[in-house]
């Protein structure tokens, strides 16, 4: 079920006003059936893996937090090897088939058969907050939890399930144990956050795949000029897209009095890489910071050794993000980018001023990753890339796809979203008569403005 669809719009409501009228004790029922609903709309059957990944881990946290010692570590690496064997299985079977299959191909080698299966919808996410909770239940940090169907909310929680943001336990299961009383001011707060996520999908995400899918499906019809416009447009696409989505699940889990983590802070306005990360996929990016980085050890070793594990870390978020090598080589340059940063710490330089040119020059160079993780195969990405940067072709032909007023649009709901979202932002401290006149002009912009093809959002599919 689409956030940006008319069927959701129903969904919510009908959770939203049962979910009020049912006494609390109801509640969580009512809110896990509706969840269950939201995740069986995809593709029913993989609830059972849901359901399977959810009563190791609820079994597991119990054990570990009567456990010692070995044990208790025995009773993680259970959980952990669970939860990773069937994110391993569903999403890198096929890519680790294919690539044996190659390497057993040039020895003229058997192959390995592969197989046809759909990708569960939103694995990546719920399994790493399951993931969360027996590691911070191991840590100490989070009892382990003994009602097993609020621990199976915490996982299936319909708002962040399919895509975020990834929550902690600590901050979500109180949350989903106390009694949440109706408030006016956190309703339309929650209303005012899913009506900037849908214009942000619906008026500038969809409107600029319109021009972007195109142009990176075939890139070798379009000059370095049109390619150029296209990595630009897809790095607000993304964004858009993505924090659209977050902003849409922050909504409609604070209309029923939960909150969820902030998942983007402007992250194309960070004035190096290392800020970019600490502003892109906030929940994502802590996770790895907390659960891979530290445990590596983190900066507290030497060079090298730092740099080897920011390697690890973002190759292996490359590859959470989709089983194929060019998402490994986002990782990887990403890696290298934030490398190369620590380097210059290390080495006591330091760019004073010109804070326009530190923006200007992460900002591109997000950009230019961005390539590897648009591009249909790692070859469409060097044939970009090389393209883009000999531009000995800067002429625009792509008419048929977007004329040149089209484009000026397009630069200012961008230019637009730059400005506005920081007041958007602001607007929740309003007064409750503010925020609706601000969701109602947000949704009146959305009818006349946006693109109602009821796009999947981009995340959907990691």
């Amino acid at each position: 079920m689409l956030f940006n669809s008319l069927l959701f719009l129903i969904f919510f409501v009908i959770v939203t006003i049962t979910y009020y009228l049912l006494p609390h004790k109801l509640r969580w029922i009512w809110l896990l059936a509706a969840s269950s609903y939201f995740y069986m709309y995809f593709k029913p059957v993989y609830i059972l893996i849901i359901l399977f990944t959810i009563i190791v881990d609820y079994c597991a946290g119990i054990l570990i937090e009567k456990a010692a010692g070995k044990t208790r570590r025995f009773y993680l690496v259970l959980s952990l090897v669970t939860n990773i064997g069937v994110l391993a299985f569903y999403k890198y079977f096929n890519f680790f088939g294919v690539n044996l299959n190659l390497l057993s191909g040039i020895f003229h080698g058997p192959q390995m058969p592969l197989l046809d299966f759909i990708l569960p919808i939103g694995l990546s996410f719920h399994t790493f907050q399951a993931m969360s909770y027996t590691i911070e239940v191991y840590r100490g940090n989070q009892p382990a939890e003994r009602h097993f169907g609020l621990y199976a909310l915490y996982v299936m929680f319909y708002p962040q399930m399919v895509a975020g943001p990834i929550e902690r336990p600590q901050h979500i299961l109180p949350q989903l144990h106390r009694v949440n009383y109706f408030q006016s001011n956190t309703f339309i707060t929650g209303l005012l956050f899913m009506a900037m996520g849908i214009f942000k999908k619906v008026v500038i995400a969809d409107r600029l795949g319109l021009y972007v899918d195109p142009v990176f499906t075939n890139p070798h019809g379009h000059s370095a000029l049109e390619l150029l416009i296209a990595t630009y447009f897809f790095a607000f696409q993304i964004y858009c897209d993505f924090s659209g989505y977050s902003d849409i699940a922050i909504g409609a889990a604070l209309v029923l009095g939960i909150e969820l983590m902030q998942n983007f802070n402007f992250p194309y306005l960070a004035s190096n890489v290392s800020d970019f990360w600490k502003r892109w996929h906030i929940s994502l990016s802590t996770w790895f910071r907390d659960y891979l980085y530290i445990p590596l050890g983190g900066s507290r070793v030497n060079f090298l050794k730092t740099g080897a594990n920011l390697l690890i870390v973002f190759m292996i978020s490359g590859l959470w993000h989709g089983a194929n090598w060019k998402y490994l080589i986002w990782g990887l340059i990403h890696g290298l980018l934030l490398v190369a940063y620590q380097l210059l710490h290390k080495l006591n330089i330091r760019i004073k001023g010109f804070t326009f040119f530190k923006w200007f020059i992460t900002f591109n160079l997000v950009c230019l990753a961005w390539v590897f993780f648009r591009a249909g195969t790692v070859a469409d990405a060097f044939f970009i890339l090389n393209k883009i940067c000999r531009g000995n072709n800067l002429t625009y032909t792509a008419g048929s796809l977007m004329s040149v007023p089209e484009l000026s649009y397009c630069a200012f709901i961008i230019t637009a979203l730059f400005l506005g979202e920081r007041y958007v932002r602001k607007a929740k401290d309003c007064s409750n008569t503010g925020k609706l006149f601000l969701i109602g002009g947000l949704m009146l912009a959305c009818y006349f403005l946006g693109i109602f093809n009821e796009a999947q959002f981009i995340y959907f599919q990691f």
